[in-house]
């Protein structure tokens, strides 16, 4: 179920900090099953430092290329499918761009959906983790942790800048808090298929004891006309998605971990 769209025109300001703090929202969606439990209002933050190689959304790379938005905007956005998001078992997820990117502004949005009772999920990279302070993981239900790779070289490869041990930093401290972990991995045949690089994110997975599925996810060319919009060279252009036969040998390669494997 899609209903993407641009955010509605802003609510008049006032003095609370609700009305006065804003961020730069891509867009948004519903969506189910897919970016958390149940049906679910996802709000794309523009912004991200990272240029993976296998990004679908280079649209949203930019903070330019967002709207300003108020907290007090997105709240009342996400209000219009309360109901319907609670009945169906969902919640928010804020994802991206990297959400961690506007720090601030996707605590109080998380600190808000948690008063209400909504369930609420990060989609992050990690990179930026220690900019989460312990109370907007207070107010987090669930990360979506999208770990591009164990080993280190691979990472730059991947993300062409930034390093991975934010990454596993951040996934260390979820553990240590007790937070649930959904996490991700993109196989990309000839970038990050490497059974050594799969074995080590798979360990990693299992070594954290909060990880309650692995979501492992096949490379698409589907994001290329984005791309070309931009001006941009789609840099996995003749990388052919991975075969059922990889797809299902590093799902086991997880599963042999313990791992609940999607």
């Amino acid at each position: 179920m899609s209903a993407r769209s641009e955010p509605g025109p802003r609510a008049p300001q006032s003095r609370t900090e609700g009305a006065t703090l804003t961020g730069s929202v891509h867009s948004y969606d519903l969506s189910t099953a897919v970016d958390g439990p149940g049906t679910r209002f996802v709000a794309f933050l523009a912004g991200c430092p990272l240029r993976c190689r296998f990004c679908h959304s280079p649209d949203t790379w930019s903070r330019r290329n967002g709207r300003r938005t108020t907290v007090d905007d997105l709240l009342a956005e996400i209000g219009r499918y309360r109901r319907f998001i609670e009945v169906a078992g969902g919640g928010v997820t804020l994802s991206g761009g990297e959400p961690l990117q506007q720090a601030r502004f996707t605590g109080e949005v998380l600190r808000r959906c948690h008063d209400l009772g909504l369930h609420t999920a990060l989609d992050t990279s990690g990179f930026l983790g220690d900019r989460a302070d312990d109370a907007l993981l207070d107010a987090t239900d669930l990360v979506l942790l999208d770990v591009k790779s164990w080993d280190p070289e691979t990472y730059r490869q991947v993300t062409r800048t930034g390093a991975v041990a934010p990454t596993l930093r951040f996934g260390r401290r979820l553990a240590d808090r007790g937070t649930p972990i959904w996490v991700r991995f993109v196989l990309v045949p000839g970038l990050t298929d490497d059974p050594r690089n799969v074995d080590g994110v798979a360990g990693y997975a299992a070594s954290l004891g909060t990880v309650r599925r692995v979501e492992v996810l096949p490379f698409h060319r589907l994001g290329a006309h984005k791309y070309a919009e931009l001006g941009l060279r789609f840099p996995l252009a003749d990388t052919a998605p991975p075969t059922p036969e990889l797809l299902a040998e590093v799902r086991a390669r997880f599963a042999a971990r313990g791992l609940t494997t999607y």
